[in-house]
């Protein structure tokens, strides 16, 4: 397979590439908006890191170190987001964003359907170090419950491990 061109413009990583559209279809990488396939920046770096999208920055191919150093200007939580993407992402799962969640990732379990089965999980991920409230941690739960979802933590450690929490509504 050839690799997907993509585009690196205000902070999105795109690609309108027949490779993209058969990626997508076959594979669930990217979201389609339109005409185009529009990637998360640590689905970006997967897809760098394997050998399936090389990036252009004004008609210029970044580097997989450029990419991850670009990317993480762009947001600081990137290097977390990207280990817990891939974690995921080699286990079979299917990963989304979950911005209007409030939450980093909606996650589909293998074999399910985008836009007609429902993501089992909301990712919220977090460095070892980083701090979550009980009022951020309540807020994520109740937004993961009343979407149908359980909510999963998922720490990474400074080896880049990632452990994971899966909390889950229980009626009394």
């Amino acid at each position: 397979m050839e690799k997907i061109k993509a585009h690196l413009i205000g902070g999105k990583v795109s690609s309108n590439s027949i490779e993209a559209q058969n990626l997508f279809a076959s594979q669930r990488f990217g979201e389609k908006i339109g005409e185009k396939i529009f990637y998360l920046l640590p689905e970006a770096l997967f897809l760098i890191k394997t050998k399936k999208l090389e990036i252009y920055d004004k008609n210029k191919i970044l580097s997989e170190e450029e990419s991850a150093k670009k990317f993480e200007r762009l947001d600081k939580k990137f290097m977390t987001k990207y280990l817990v993407f891939k974690d995921l992402r080699k286990k079979g799962y299917i990963l989304k964003s979950a911005l209007k969640f409030g939450a980093e990732f909606r996650v589909y379990e293998k074999g399910k359907t985008i836009g007609k089965d429902h993501a089992r999980w909301l990712v919220q991920t977090v460095f070892e170090t980083d701090k979550l409230s009980m009022h951020e941690f309540s807020a994520k739960n109740r937004v993961a419950h009343t979407t149908k979802k359980n909510l999963l933590i998922a720490i990474v450690d400074e080896e880049g491990s990632v452990s994971y929490y899966e909390i889950s509504w229980i009626k009394p």
